[in-house]
């Protein structure tokens, strides 16, 4: 059967009287009947060129000429060839610029629409044709395919912002009539613009670039038609702000130990791209511990950490105090650090392929093994719809072998992270090193959507193999499909951290300038326990670590996990506290019996100068039994003015205040984003590696964008 014996089946079934809705919809579906046409009827080809410049062209503008929309003339017909797929998409949207991908998509029937494959970010929109009916010629199954009733609900696309969306020629459109080889040219050229999906044959590919654009808020740029990409879909806890809570009532708090910094990468990243970040992304305490503090640190490893308690006005509240809790753990000199055994676990799948996640990955895995001794070694295992080993363990003596290795890393397929991690831990196993530092590195965007994938799931899994001993660093990177609130269960319950690589001087940061405490842990569930005496003060409240609160049973439960702090880190904690007898206080006393219930403590006269007690405990690698740390703080950690606080300390308190604001913490409210910058600028200090700097950047650009 010739193709032009299924044209003019085609032109019977689609007269033009047809809705031009209803033509492009054939049109669409009959390209692609006739590429298999050609593929499959070597005569076909011959008649490719006369069908392109003649048959189709009057096919598509026979209705348009009979509604006088262009002249007839043969100059005309010339000029408006070029523009024929970008004038048919016009006139289908009754004069918007743009076709919406439902309203093609929805004209497949229900049962078909259900087995697309959900459209992932990078990837363009594709569309199975129905399977035949029977012994229809391929122009009727086309024009059935296009005719068919729409699916009124059939998902709509979400609409992402305009700095989501990619360009290709109008020029690219015109190659469907003017080119011989037809659609096949047309579909190459948009690919050069959308990638074809992972995993996805071409036949099943749009053959035709206008079924694939999408609505867009305003008219494009002449000479060109915008694609849609899709929506990001990062995921965050949701976790509100802490309350105030009365000392009266509830004198203890209790929270673990967090040394990630994920969160300020990621506010960043938003704010360099110029938005805003997502409240739910900021994680007040991952803000203050990105940076390096020189805080007083223990003289030696016999007792791990060393608190430094500072109490001073608030800047954004004249009527309360911040009290200051800055830890420092013990540094290990590089020459005594212990052998490591590491398991890099690399997503690879087709969600990685964009440059800011696997080829990012790739050079800040480089970074680190260069940051390794030649002793340790070096195991990678990649996941995508299945684990695979892809270097079993080898010492960094052999580097090049490694980081071939990692080269030859390339996405594809679905995220099957469950089976990774299961394949990652049982590697890291079997090279376990005593007295060593065993670790798995987890590097992804955070999308797991094969296998086991709940965050419930994959807590399990985590939890039931950080018995191994077995430590846990989670790497996130990209934008689009970022989980973190998955990134957190996972290092939060596998003895492990979190950090987002957003650049390479981050992967630099988190690598290699802070190698030592990344992969060298000095100790482990480590939790916080302050009480408050209320002789002194009224109310608290602890600035961040919502993710994080323990009650107050888990401080003495050795089975209880907590976060892990690694060679040289610091944790800073602050507590906006209000003093007794202050104006700011907001809770009313209580009227029963709020005396004899006062903590037996505050009773005995040693201990009434004190405003609260200060308890540490942890676990040394590799022991069940914890340690206990106590620090009372008392009138001598009080300076009078913030401007007489140490340098760090005050350069802390303005970052804390940055994050509360971007969260929208009512407290900060009436501090402005101006008085962050001068707190912050007046506290840089010497900067050696321009982090500070860099903040007070951010600051003003959030200043920018919060006025707009």
């Amino acid at each position: 059967m010739t193709v032009d014996k299924e044209l003019e089946k085609l032109s019977r079934l689609t007269p033009p009287a047809a809705t031009p809705e209803a033509r492009a919809r054939a049109l669409a579906a009959a390209m692609q009947a006739f590429d298999t046409a050609e593929n499959n009827a070597p005569a076909a080809q011959g008649n490719a060129k006369g069908w392109r410049q003649s048959s189709i062209i009057n096919w598509i503008w026979s209705p348009i000429m009979n509604k006088k929309f262009l002249a007839g003339s043969a100059l005309a017909t010339l000029l408006v060839i070029p523009a024929a797929g970008y004038l048919t998409i016009e006139l289908t949207r009754n004069g918007s610029p743009i076709v919406d991908q439902t309203e093609i998509a929805g004209d497949l029937s229900k049962s078909e629409a259900s087995k697309q494959p959900a459209a992932t970010v990078g990837q363009p929109v594709t569309i199975a044709p129905q399977a035949p009916a029977g012994n229809n010629s391929l122009a009727e199954q086309s024009v059935a395919v296009a005719q068919a009733p729409q699916d009124k609900e059939a998902p709509a696309v979400a609409k992402p912002d305009s700095s989501q969306t990619s360009e290709f020629d109008a020029n690219d459109i015109a190659a469907l009539t003017n080119k011989p080889e037809g659609s096949a040219a047309a579909l190459g050229a948009a690919k050069r613009s959308a990638p074809a999906a992972p995993g996805i044959a071409p036949q099943r590919q749009l053959a035709e670039p206008m079924a694939a654009m999408a609505p867009s808020p305003a008219p494009p740029a002449e000479g060109r038609v915008q694609i849609q990409l899709d929506p990001d879909r990062e995921r965050f806890a949701n976790a509100a702000a802490n309350p105030i809570k009365s000392v009266a009532t509830d004198p203890v708090s209790t929270f673990s130990a967090d040394v990630d910094s994920a969160s300020y990468a990621f506010v960043r990243r938003s704010l360099t791209g110029g938005a805003m970040p997502d409240p739910l992304s900021v994680r007040v305490e991952e803000m203050i511990n990105y940076f390096p503090y020189d805080w007083p640190g223990p003289d030696n490893a016999e007792q791990p950490f060393k608190a430094t308690v500072t109490v001073m006005p608030t800047p954004w509240n004249h009527d309360t105090e911040l009290m200051h809790v800055a830890i420092k753990g013990y540094d290990i000199a590089p020459a005594t650090t212990p052998h490591a055994n590491l398991v890099f676990l690399i997503d690879v799948s087709g969600s990685m392929d964009e440059p800011d996640k696997l080829p990012l990955l790739k050079s800040a895995f480089r970074l680190l093994v260069n940051r390794l001794k030649p002793d340790d070694t070096v195991s990678i295992v990649t996941y995508a719809g299945n684990a695979g080993t892809v270097l079993a363990p080898t010492r960094v003596a052999e580097k090049s072998k490694i980081l071939s290795a990692i080269d030859r890393l390339e996405p594809g397929g679905s995220t099957g992270g469950a089976e990774g991690i299961e394949a990652a831990y049982d590697l890291a196993k079997q090279g376990f090193v005593k007295d060593g530092v065993n670790r798995v590195m987890l590097a992804t965007d955070g999308d797991f959507n094969v296998g086991p994938s709940s965050d419930e799931d994959l807590k399990r899994i985590i939890e039931e193999r950080r018995k191994d001993g077995i430590f846990l660093t989670v790497l996130g990177f990209g934008r689009g499909n970022l989980n973190d609130s998955l990134m957190q269960t996972l290092a939060q319950n596998g003895n492990g951290s979190a950090a987002y690589i957003d650049t390479l001087a981050e992967a630099q940061k988190t690598l290699v300038e802070e190698a030592g405490s990344t992969l060298f842990p000095i100790a482990s569930d480590v939790k916080f326990q302050v009480e408050f005496n209320p002789e002194r003060i009224a109310e608290y409240r602890l600035i961040g670590y919502e993710t994080r609160a323990l009650n107050r049973e888990d401080f003495n439960n050795d089975r209880v996990d907590a976060g892990d702090i690694g060679s040289g880190h610091s944790v800073t904690a602050i507590y906006e506290v209000t003093p007794k007898g202050s104006p700011a206080v907001m809770n009313d006393d209580l009227r029963y019996g709020a005396a004899d219930k006062l903590p037996a403590a505050t009773v005995d006269s040693a201990h009434r100068g004190e405003l609260a007690f200060v308890k540490m405990r942890y676990k040394r690698p590799g022991e069940d039994k914890s340690a206990l740390i106590t620090t009372p703080v008392d009138d001598n950690n009080a300076v009078a003015t913030i401007d007489a606080a140490p340098q760090d300390v005050r350069f802390s308190v303005a970052v804390a205040a940055f994050g509360q604001k971007l969260s929208h913490v009512a407290a900060v409210d009436a501090y402005s984003y101006q008085a962050i910058a001068d707190l912050a600028a007046a506290s840089r200090g010497a900067d050696a590696f321009g982090y500070r700097s860099d903040f007070l950047g951010l600051v003003r650009l959030a200043d920018g964008l919060s006025q707009r």
